[in-house]
């Protein structure tokens, strides 16, 4: 039996029509588009209309997915939606979304914040090389702006709503995921988190402390989650290339999650790499949780910034703290998984490379301490 690839054969996207700029932001809180631009790269985001939901969203994003991959909803083996936004604690929205398709197949949800949909592509990409299944619909769909409060501009200026969505199928030829890193560190999980309305702190024992603390907001710690995604883009972007024999130049496009302008400027420094090798768009979106990276990559590929045949470098950061990475081959061809272990000279090439990089990484720890610690100084 020859072996299976799950190809990318269809995708869509979508965005509500309201748009919240910087300058919108400053008569709601303390901030000025100065200071959000020049700390973030943000310029504006979307917000979701008044009564669209998570699954509204998702089945938008689908409907073109599955129109270019020539796919009806009925032909579907299974749907993955990544979200931490869904319409409901119970059930997750995924089983919303394949009814509201007129699918006919299993469906569950993901939730592992802006991580999310990388987690559900690698999943997706498994059943097709089992050869369990042969049409998979793999959404990222959040929005933050429900669980964002309005008075905290820490938070406020950060997040936006979208969703965007791909096809998978089987391929002999290589295609789609070649190689993927998930990873997860539950010791930062009140960097990020939203602490209200779960378990630990139910709505039936502390609704009305929920309210007057405003705890059922996201709530988090920036320069511990900023040290975090700036230790975990590059590195892990460099990771899955070294599994697939890939030096930078093999890579068509990186696409990181759009969370910070200055996080992705610092993973192309690290990487040694130009920046408009970066697909950003976070100006116009800002961070969209589990919708970012598939939003980028959409995006990408209607502005041409990479094609059929290209490979391209997907990695996504949050809470968990979680990161997952991928190296994705767009269409079929070859994956020359070889080809950069077969020149000595692109071997010793690596091998500098990684000992500079080791270097450079102990730095940039050392700097990140000497930061902290006038921070604390000054707090003091």
């Amino acid at each position: 039996m020859p072996e299976r690839y799950a190809k990318i054969t269809g995708w869509g996207k979508y965005v509500p029509e309201r748009v919240l700029t910087n300058a919108d932001l400053e008569k709601m809180v303390d901030t000025s588009d100065e200071w959000i631009t020049t700390r973030t790269g943000i310029k504006e985001r979307r917000i979701r209309g008044e009564n669209e939901q998570a699954s509204d969203f998702s089945v938008k994003s689908a409907l073109p997915a599955l129109e270019m991959a020539g796919l009806a909803a009925k032909d579907l083996d299974l749907i993955i939606v990544a979200c931490s936004s869904p319409d409901y604690l119970v059930p997750g929205v995924a089983t919303i979304v394949q009814h509201k398709l007129g699918a006919r197949c299993g469906a569950f949800q993901i939730t592992s914040g802006c991580s999310g949909w990388v987690y559900a592509l690698v999943t997706a990409t498994q059943f097709i090389q089992a050869g369990t299944m042969d049409n998979i619909l793999v959404i990222g769909t959040d929005l933050v702006s429900y669980g964002v409060d309005y008075t905290d501009r820490t938070t406020c200026v950060l997040f936006g709503d979208a969703s965007a969505a791909v096809v998978l199928q089987p391929s002999e030829e290589p295609a789609g995921v070649i190689t993927y890193e998930l990873g997860s560190d539950g010791s930062g999980a009140e960097h990020l988190y939203v602490p209200g309305a779960g378990s630990v702190m139910p709505i039936s024992k502390y609704g009305d402390r929920l309210v007057k603390e405003r705890l059922g907001y996201i709530k988090m710690n920036g320069p511990e989650v900023f040290k975090f995604a700036t230790r975990t883009l590059a590195s892990s972007m460099k990771r899955v290339m070294d599994k697939a024999g890939l030096l930078p130049e093999d890579i068509a496009l990186f696409i990181p999650h759009q969370a910070n302008l200055r996080i992705i400027e610092t993973a192309a420094r690290m990487m040694h790499q130009p920046l408009d090798k970066f697909m950003i768009n976070l100006q116009k979106y800002g961070n969209t949780s589990a919708a970012s990276v598939p939003l980028a990559l959409v995006e990408a590929i209607e502005e041409g910034k990479c094609r059929v045949g290209d490979k391209v470098v997907l990695c996504a950061f949050g809470a968990g703290l979680t990161w997952a990475s991928a190296v994705v081959l767009l269409g079929s061809g070859e994956v020359s998984l070889a080809h950069s272990w077969l020149s000595l000279g692109r071997l010793a090439k690596r091998t500098v490379g990684k000992a500079r990089d080791a270097v450079q990484a102990f730095l940039l720890n050392v700097q990140m301490r000497r930061l902290e610690a006038k921070r604390k100084a000054k707090a003091r």
